[in-house]
């Protein structure tokens, strides 16, 4: 079984830095795990790695894809699971780095579905969406699966279309067969290290990397992805910084209340991050600071048999 590295954890913590860390010292290759950062032009709001860091560490699944396409956790574990095998092969060893847990979870122990999907259901889901638009079926979501539809944004319907598809063919709701599925067999052999630190010292860290954000431009750059015609209710458009740019643009708030928002939402998003991780088997958590222990802790993964 192949083995990979695997960094973790909630947004603003330093899993890039620490990631890039790991591939200098340990001859390896970044895969990106963060559903915002495939986004091409999305580099501000999304702490993309910038040049200077991808110069450092090359990076895979990173600002590919048009902010228009969907994707989803099957189409991330077949790329990543494609760029492990490539990277095996040239002796390099992967590291998976990033926030986004059904991303890592997936690639790690498989998706939980055990059937493929039903075309005939797509199709006429489909069809519903195209006439009656994403709010109806998210409407038809919360009545069959609220768990799923508080988690899953009206205007998302490509992610809405694939819970409703679960639910009207196996009359299980998607969000039950996500919270049963078995980690008792992974795909890879992965030491995967969760990064932590004191709560109130990563709500600064948030806050002041909004500042930032903002300093860089975060408001142009989202004023540039609607004049090459990126409609607001997208769902790229939708995701955390940009949605609150998008209210500043549509005058629905000034920027004070949206900075302040999203820093708010921003800490949140952070709390939910580590709830997810902390409930995911065998991470071994471990502070952004304690590099030598990482080392250590990487070199015996490695070298065991």
């Amino acid at each position: 079984m192949k083995k990979i590295i695997t960094v973790c954890g909630p947004t603003g913590i330093g899993k890039t830095g620490f990631a890039i860390f790991l591939a200098k010292t340990f001859n390896g290759e970044i895969i990106g795990a963060d559903s915002m950062q495939i986004y091409k032009y999305m580099d501000i709001g999304t702490a993309k790695p910038d040049a200077s860091e991808r110069a450092k560490a090359r990076h895979h699944l990173v600002d590919f894809l048009d902010p228009a396409k969907d994707f989803d956790a099957a189409q991330y574990t077949q790329m990543a699971g494609q760029t492990i095998d490539t990277m095996t092969q040239n002796n390099r060893i992967p590291i998976v780095a990033g926030g986004t847990g059904l991303y890592i979870r997936s690639l790690l122990y498989g998706l939980f579905r055990s059937r493929p999907a039903c075309q005939n259901t797509l199709a006429r889901l489909t069809q519903t969406l195209e006439e009656k638009g994403s709010p109806y079926l998210h409407q038809q979501l919360d009545a069959c699966d609220p768990s799923a539809a508080r988690r899953i944004h009206p205007h998302d319907g490509f992610r809405i279309i694939r819970a409703l598809e679960v639910f009207q063919t196996t009359g299980i709701p998607i969000s039950q067969r996500q919270t049963q599925h078995s980690f008792a067999h992974p795909c890879y052999r992965s030491l995967t290290l969760g990064l932590y630190m004191d709560r109130h010292d990563l709500y600064e860290r948030i806050n002041q990397r909004v500042d930032i954000m903002m300093a860089q431009g975060l408001l142009t750059e989202v004023q540039g992805l609607v004049k090459k015609g990126y409609d607001l209710s997208l769902k790229s458009m939708q995701s955390i910084g940009y949605r609150h740019m998008g209210k500043v643009i549509n005058h629905e708030l000034d920027i004070e209340t949206a900075v302040s928002l999203l820093k708010r939402d921003t800490r949140r998003y952070a709390k939910r991050q580590f709830t997810w991780f902390k409930k995911e088997p065998g991470i071994v958590w471990i502070e952004p600071s304690q590099k030598d222990r990482a080392l250590a802790l990487v070199k015996d993964f490695l070298t065991s048999p």
